[in-house]
């Protein structure tokens, strides 16, 4: 990773990203400290731009969450492919499978789909966590933030 701010700053830089020294240390303080880290500022200052940037940095996925009016955590986080699970009950149905095994089989992995909140989470488990943009988040509900 990077050793020093100055390495930091250096590879920021060679990405054609601009960074101020206190964005620059806030940065290798989140990763040297394995936090999160939260910007917040005036639209056009460069923080979608950083995220993009440290996704190429760190060699790892940039997941976005666009925030809007009416998001809801199912958006968010999963939801269930409800027609898939309706063809595969009835096709359960007409295979006779027992009613236990129905119920298991419909709430399985296969029928998830996945939202940018849980695909963040599912991807720090399997190896070097994602950068996560949550963007626009003052546009959400409040009942969302």
């Amino acid at each position: 990773m990077f050793d020093s701010l100055d390495a930091l700053g250096s590879a920021l830089m060679a990405q054609q990203y601009i960074a101020e020294r206190g964005l620059t240390t806030a940065i290798y303080l989140a990763l040297k400290l394995n936090k999160p880290l939260f910007l917040e500022g005036e639209a056009g200052v460069g923080k979608t731009e950083i995220a993009k940037v440290l996704s190429r940095l760190l060699n790892t996925e940039l997941i976005r969450l666009q925030c809007y009016e009416g998001l809801d955590a199912n958006s968010a986080l999963y939801e269930w492919n409800y027609a898939a699970q309706m063809l595969h009950l009835r096709l359960l149905e007409a295979s006779g499978a027992a009613r236990n095994e129905m119920e298991t089989d419909l709430f399985s992995p296969q029928f998830l789909m996945s939202r940018p909140l849980l695909r963040a989470v599912e991807a720090s488990a399997d190896g070097a966590p994602p950068v996560l943009l949550i963007d626009e988040i003052d546009r959400a509900d409040e009942e969302f933030e």
